[in-house]
């Protein structure tokens, strides 16, 4: 009698392999869209806090906006409220940024 794998054998082997290796890809990926998003609500999160902290000093209106590729607001000078955000998985030149 033969010590060996039968060609059949090899072949389940394979499969099982595969879809091991598929269902890990499809798990790191959702994972990944999960910490992109979690970054996204962290910045709009940010980006609020200092909305408010610049809408207390500045006599209680909110910053004026302008732009459209890049969204800038000015605070009072001498606030230090300042922040720029930006997409984890798009690095274009699409940005918001609030600048005091």
């Amino acid at each position: 009698m033969r010590k060996a794998f039968t060609l059949l054998e090899m072949l389940v082997v394979i499969g099982i392999i595969s879809v091991l290796v598929s269902m890990g890809f499809a798990s790191y990926s959702t994972a990944q869209k999960k910490a992109r998003d979690a970054k996204r609500q962290g910045d709009l999160k940010a980006a609020q806090q200092i909305m408010e902290q610049c809408y207390s000093v500045n006599d209680f209106k909110y910053p004026t906006i302008s732009g459209t590729d890049t969204i800038t607001a000015t605070c009072p000078a001498g606030s230090g409220l300042t922040f720029t955000i930006t997409d984890p998985l798009n690095t274009g030149t699409h940005k918001y940024t609030y600048t005091t």
